[in-house]
């Protein structure tokens, strides 16, 4: 049985994937009471990415790389000619490495998290007539979905079916975003013994996306010093921003207050199991993934969505999320410093306020996407 997963690339594609792909070899193991599912391959086509790369490989991926072009929406001298690249090479070329890749892998059916980079792949899958299965992160589709919902044969949507937009209603199947339900696995004694945390303060996780977040960093190193009065701070910095951050922290905090900041480049899904168990507050970008991660660990958050997200969905799944009462929404232009430092503190001196979005949220959680949806493709692939 051959799989074929195809994405965009980043990590709110690659994490669903993981995550579906873990679920379908656990149930391919209990219909045929194997511990080994050497029969089962798993194929993912999509653009070079390192870091995708990485992830995929250890869980068992064959991978294959195309080009992939996008078309960018904004104006600029530089756009327009790597518009130009794009549209008369890497699209075309792409759109041949797609077929190819299809056809030499021959899978039982695709599973696309779309993305530009899986234009060319799903395509090609439709025309050498291979199933196609969808799945939608946000509430408002990109425009590399919006088309390819045309050739697949059913949409997985992470948000009510009501609220998404521009897909056909009966293709429609509402099921949440799938998340590696490995990270509720964690436990608050092995978060303090891994981040060294001294559990005399309320515990805040930053999270900025797998890149970090350039804007959320300025603004916590303004209000740093501030901040560890009263808090303990767990901080994904991202990959480029670690070795600045740490050491224009140690210019502006004192000694005694460092042992309450604790930055990394980025959280394993080890390190972030723990830090979601040990977070009594998150603060976070506003991608589905993050939105359904969050949602699923319980936890009250603070969401700052990317304003220049494509189609402003980052903006739409925040309040979509803030509607179920389990998080604040600070939109980035609203982003200074001391406003959010008293949001902080608003919450902390509210606990019945914090209990009450931590409810919310467990209540919106829906951490069996991942499985209901390798139940479905089983069921298809073996009726």
């Amino acid at each position: 049985m051959k799989i074929l997963f195809t994405g965009g690339g980043t990590a709110g594609h690659i994490f669903p994937i993981i995550a579906v792909a873990r679920e379908i070899r656990k149930i391919y193991r209990e219909m045929n009471e194997v511990q080994r599912t050497d029969d089962l391959q798993f194929f993912y086509v999509g653009p070079r990415d390192e870091f995708s790369e990485g992830l995929l490989s250890q869980e068992g991926f064959v991978i294959k790389t195309i080009l992939a072009g996008k078309i960018r929406r904004y104006f600029g001298f530089k756009a327009f000619f790597q518009n130009i690249f794009d549209i008369f090479f890497k699209i075309p070329a792409g759109f041949f490495q797609g077929f190819f890749r299809v056809f030499l892998i021959s899978p039982n059916l695709i599973f696309s998290k779309g993305g530009y980079g899986s234009l060319s792949v799903v395509f090609c899958g439709w025309i050498l007539l291979v199933p196609i299965f969808l799945h939608e992160s946000d509430i408002i589709p990109g425009f590399t979905n919006r088309l390819l919902s045309k050739l697949s044969l059913e949409i997985f949507v992470s948000f009510p079916i009501e609220k998404t937009q521009y897909f056909p209603f009966k293709k429609m199947i509402s099921v949440g975003n799938p998340i590696r339900t490995e990270i509720l696995e964690g436990n608050k004694e092995k978060a303090k013994t891994l981040f060294k945390l001294t559990g005399e303060k309320p515990v805040i996780l930053i999270l900025g996306g797998s890149q970090g977040s350039k804007r959320i960093n300025d603004v916590l190193l303004a209000i740093l010093p501030e901040l560890l009065q009263n808090f303990e701070v767990i901080h994904q910095t991202g990959q480029k921003n670690l070795k600045e951050i740490e050491a224009e922290v140690k210019a502006i905090i004192q000694v005694n207050l460092q042992k309450y900041y604790h930055p990394f480049s980025f959280l394993t899904e080890r390190e972030l199991r723990e830090a979601y168990s040990a977070a009594d507050l998150i603060v976070s970008r506003a991608g589905s993934g993050s939105i359904f991660e969050i949602s699923a660990a319980g936890k009250p958050s603070i969401l700052i969505p990317l304003p220049k997200a494509a189609q402003n969905h980052q903006i739409k799944n925040a309040y979509a999320y803030a509607e179920s009462g389990s998080c604040l929404v600070i939109e980035e232009v609203n982003l200074k410093p001391h406003f959010f430092l008293e949001r902080l503190k608003y919450l902390f001196s509210e606990s019945d306020k914090l209990k009450k979005m931590a409810e919310s949220a467990g209540v919106f959680s829906r951490p069996q996407a991942g499985k209901i949806i390798a139940k479905y493709l089983i069921e298809y692939l073996t009726q």
